[in-house]
């Protein structure tokens, strides 16, 4: 085992630093207080190899592993949660979802505009009624001739307003039948498909949240992804390595806090020394720190499992579970610590935490990774 950073994410580590403190710290604020999507912002991202960074270069793509994806996506969560949250669900679901079941006609038409940023990629599973209880999704698809023909909604759906394809899951057979959903790659602008942008989100709030919308959208044949009727189990695929990508932007906003807090306690003095100095705080630091590290570790082991092409079921939830908790805690320990300045928007905790609340539900709740774990070791 070799618990070093290797020299692409080194590499990876400084580059998007850079960027970050370019192109997002300037305007990250504006951002989220007014709710804005900066989809240039990602389409240079996209320049830099960001939203194809685990593709190969056959395809557009960076040619680089998960390692360096989990890398790139802490680095982002440092910054923005919600920069980060519209590169992971871009890269591990829209993108991953073609890449990892698509044919190569599909593949050679997509991926490419999709690594460069010409393309930005949604992917719609949850809907207004059925979000963990997926098999329950009324979305549905009715052939008609080499035509399907789609009716319904998805909803929580990111980049479903500004994306110009997304990936869809949608039942064709019997309600409860784990057989009876397909995935569809359905492209911006076709009729009677349309979307409304979800607003007032509490955090990551630089990532565009939309619900999508199906009225007798006609989609051919050619556009179902892998065979009709397993499109649930190809959900479930995509879902375990979109764990990975949560769980690494849970450790960036969990580390952005923590670094965040350790620097306001040497600068914040009371009682004629700094705050540092008294044991209630350094031993917040001491937890957070520990925390933050045991997150990065069980991330890394999850990617390593998906580089080596392993079942990582099991450790993607631990993964996702246990960062994203660390996250949440970081964000409320940096805001105790930083005290009625926290709780300004002057200072970042506030923004950590709001942004970690997220990775507590998106991608699976918190509820649900541990149903995921306890099945596993239970088996």
């Amino acid at each position: 085992m070799n618990f070093e950073l290797n020299e692409n994410q080194k590499m990876i580590t400084q580059m998007v630093r850079d960027f970050a403190e370019k192109e997002i710290k300037p305007n990250m604020k504006k951002w989220d207080d007014e709710e804005i999507f900066p989809i240039e912002t990602m389409k240079k991202m996209g320049e830099l190899g960001l939203l194809g960074i685990y593709l190969p270069e056959e395809y557009g793509g960076s040619g680089f592993s998960y390692l360096e994806y989990s890398t790139a996506l802490m680095e982002l969560g440092k910054v923005c949660g919600g920069i980060g949250l519209s590169v992971a669900a871009h890269n591990s679901l829209c993108t991953g979802h073609i890449y990892y079941h698509g044919n190569e006609e599909q593949k050679k038409k997509y991926l490419p505009k999709l690594a460069s940023g010409e393309f930005i990629g949604a992917w719609g599973l949850t809907e207004p009624n059925t979000g963990s209880d997926a098999m329950r999704m009324k979305t549905v698809a009715k052939k008609d001739g080499n035509h399907w023909v789609i009716n319904g909604a998805k909803n929580w759906i990111t980049h479903g307003l500004s994306g110009d394809v997304a990936v869809v899951l949608v039942r064709t057979g019997d309600l409860l039948d784990s057989n009876g959903i397909t995935a569809f790659i359905i492209e911006k602008g076709t009729p009677g498909f349309s979307a409304v942008k979800i607003g007032d989100k509490f955090g990551v709030r630089a990532s565009e949240t939309a619900e999508l919308i199906f009225d007798n959208v006609r989609v051919h044949e050619s556009q179902v992804i892998g065979e009709v009727g397993q499109g649930f189990k190809q959900a479930m695929q995509i879902l375990d390595g979109g764990r990975i990508s949560i769980a690494a932007l849970s450790c960036g906003v969990a580390r952005g806090a923590y670094e965040s807090a350790v620097k306001y306690s040497k600068e914040r003095e009371q009682f004629g020394q700094p705050i540092s100095n008294f044991q209630a705080i350094a031993f917040k630091l001491a937890d957070m720190a520990t925390e933050v590290e045991a997150a990065e570790l069980l991330t890394f082991q999850a990617a390593d499992l998906k580089n080596r092409k392993q079942n990582l079921t099991k450790q993607g939830a631990f993964a996702k579970y246990f960062a994203s908790e660390v996250a949440v805690k970081c964000g409320n320990e940096a805001m105790q610590i930083m005290g009625g300045y926290g709780y300004t928007k002057e200072y970042p905790a506030e923004k950590f935490l709001r942004d970690a609340r997220l990775m507590t539900i998106g991608e699976g709740t918190s509820e649900i990774q541990k149903v995921v774990i306890s099945r596993e070791i239970l088996k």
